[in-house]
């Protein structure tokens, strides 16, 4: 298992990528259980009222969640791209430029020490 975590604007958003052998969790709307990599992640977006208020920079900004993503995938550096790119596209839902967002990707073993 790897957690992918994008960092931008003072916060962070973190994923889970469940590799080959391992077993992803089971929900309404998760990929096929036989990709041999599957991404877990929370998506969300900018509202102008109710959400959640985060702090993005120096600026409140109200963010609604949605279902959590799940995505399938053949490779694990597909699923790693595939990763990187959920994390920037949801920095960019509330006004954080792409370029801005740094990831990491470690084992889950790792994070926990």
């Amino acid at each position: 298992m790897l957690l992918v975590r994008g960092h931008a604007g003072g916060t962070a958003l973190t994923g889970t990528l469940y590799e080959r052998g391992e077993d992803a969790p089971s929900f309404s709307g998760a990929p096929d259980e036989s990709a041999p990599y599957v991404w877990v992640c929370d998506s969300f977006y900018e509202v102008e009222s109710g959400g959640q208020p985060q702090q993005i920079d120096d600026e409140t900004v109200n963010v609604a969640f949605e279902s959590p993503v799940a995505h399938g995938f053949e490779t694990r550096d597909r699923a790693v791209e595939g990763a990187k790119e959920h994390l920037r596209t949801q920095f960019a839902r509330v006004g954080v430029a792409e370029s801005d967002v740094e990831i990491e990707v470690q084992k889950a073993d790792s994070a926990a020490r």
